[in-house]
């Protein structure tokens, strides 16, 4: 598995933030039985380098806490069943992984939601990592059905990795 993680930001997370995004990566393709090795690309960038992607992707001028960019496409959530009949588009030509796509975090909302929400940037990070690895593998929460799923999806890989609230 490969996580290629960049951190952008000038404010330094006092937390041990590379384990944690690696952790829950691999808990999440775990708990979703993806059955590849795969790729990952985490971002760490500020509230400024978050919004300016948000501008530019969503049409959104506003700094978010996490951005999601996956690279499959899904009929069904974490069903990987069609990835081989396009090899060339998913899979990585040096290292046989599948790409799974992009995330970007925040450091600056890591920091303002825990405190926001009473527990620890270590949680808030793992959370952001979680949900976002779950937009990876197809999930959406836009409407109710899919949210709950999705919550319980994401309480489910926190708690398992001791990342509870």
């Amino acid at each position: 598995m490969t996580i290629n993680i960049e951190y952008e930001a000038r404010r330094q997370l006092d937390i041990p933030w590379e384990t944690i995004i690696r952790d829950v990566v691999e808990a999440s393709l775990d708990y979703e039985e993806c059955p590849y090795e795969a790729e990952v690309n985490v971002i760490l960038t500020d509230n400024h380098g978050i919004r300016e992607i948000n501008r530019d992707h969503r049409q959104i001028d506003a700094p978010t806490d996490v951005l999601s960019f996956p690279l499959l496409e899904y009929e069904t959530v974490s069903d990987f069943d069609h990835v081989e009949e396009q090899a060339e588009d998913y899979f990585n030509p040096e290292t046989g992984e599948l790409v799974l796509g992009d995330i970007v975090i925040s450091v600056d909302k890591v920091a303002e939601q825990a405190e926001k929400y009473g527990h620890s940037q270590e949680r808030e990070l793992a959370f952001l990592v979680v949900h976002s690895m779950l937009h990876l593998c197809g999930y959406d929460h836009m409407k109710e059905d899919e949210r709950q799923l999705m919550e319980n999806r994401q309480r489910q890989i926190l708690s398992g990795r001791g990342y509870g609230r």
